[in-house]
């Protein structure tokens, strides 16, 4: 098993920093994720994320930075983006603007702009600090699979392909961080995460929403399937669900069913509804799931608003069919 140190500890950041430099990865704890970092300016390193999670290379990986002027390294900002960043930095969005040429075209899958944001977990910034670099990093899982949200998740999934874990606790928001394009006169959403669109357009006005499925991502987040069970996972409305009773069912749904006979086990994602309680424990309740060793996971339809909408994204991409 991987080497599990506690984030807050300054000398196991020193230790974390060290490994960065000398082209090592790092699973680190941000408020949405943890992330499987290397140092953004190394493309070897960065392909060891590319192989440690088997992750293809045409899917481009977010780069972390402890602040908007470390930022101004790796993105061209346009003054649309001044707001969103105010606003919203450090924090879970992401935005996605013309890169420099200090990025490598691993980092970007050869597009021309980069993802990149200033997580908020406080380890993160820690960690960032300490590195003195920005930080390419994905989910610290194996590619596809549910996104881990505390570090005993990313040593299940990745073991010694990591160098270091660095364990920050469960992540406070649970799902991966929004993703807005400022390439066009509108900003536009490509992936749905932790801040909600309507706390977006409060802010800018008008925004796009476009979060679909592509052949070839220009951000993560855009493959069909992802997010994925190994147990197969079926989004079925309660009044149409059919049960077959040799099967053994886990439920996912976000309140306490009317009905609790038939499941084998079930997940509630927040008793009292609330999104954000459900959103925190999203892919831990589908891990949990997954190792039952079950016949098929049904999980409910939620609520496709606030941080709902970025929940069923997940979970649609996750009951895609190979």
């Amino acid at each position: 098993m991987p080497v599990i140190v506690d984030a807050f500890d300054v000398n196991a950041l020193v230790t974390a920093a060290g490994v960065i430099r000398k082209g090592g990865l790092v699973a680190f704890p941000t408020e949405t994720v943890y992330g499987l970092g290397a140092d953004a300016s190394n493309p070897i390193a960065v392909a060891g994320i590319f192989e440690a999670k088997a992750r293809p290379k045409i899917d481009p990986v977010i780069v972390h930075v402890s602040d908007p002027a470390m930022a101004a390294k790796y993105g061209i900002f346009p003054p649309a983006a001044l707001p969103l960043m105010n606003h919203f930095w450090p924090g879970a969005l992401t935005l996605v603007v013309p890169k420099t040429t200090a990025v490598p075209s691993i980092v970007t899958a050869g597009l021309d702009t980069v993802a990149i944001r200033v997580p908020s977990h406080p380890a993160a910034l820690a960690f960032l600090r300490a590195c003195g670099c920005a930080i390419a990093a994905p989910s610290a899982n194996a590619f596809g699979y549910a996104s881990p949200t505390t570090a005993q998740h990313v040593a299940e999934s990745l073991g010694n392909k990591v160098d270091l874990i660095l364990d920050g606790g469960p992540c406070s928001i649970g799902v991966e961080s929004t993703i807005v394009s400022l390439s066009g006169p509108i900003p536009a959403v490509l992936r749905a995460g932790g801040v909600p669109v309507e706390e977006l357009s409060s802010i800018v006005g008008e925004i796009r929403v476009l979060i679909g499925t592509e052949e070839r991502p220009v951000v993560p987040g855009q493959l069909r399937r992802h997010y994925a069970t190994r147990t197969p996972l079926e989004i079925v409305d309660e009044n149409a669900e059919v049960l077959n009773p040799s099967e053994q069912i886990g439920l996912l749904c976000l309140v306490e069913p009317a009905n609790r006979l038939p499941y084998k086990a079930i997940e509630i994602l927040s008793p009292s509804g609330n999104l954000r309680e459900a959103a925190a424990n999203f892919f831990g309740a589908l891990r949990r799931l997954d190792a039952l060793s079950l016949d098929r996971i049904i999980a409910r339809p939620l609520p496709q608003q606030g941080l709902g909408l970025a929940l069923m994204d997940r979970l649609q991409r996750a009951a895609a069919r190979e």
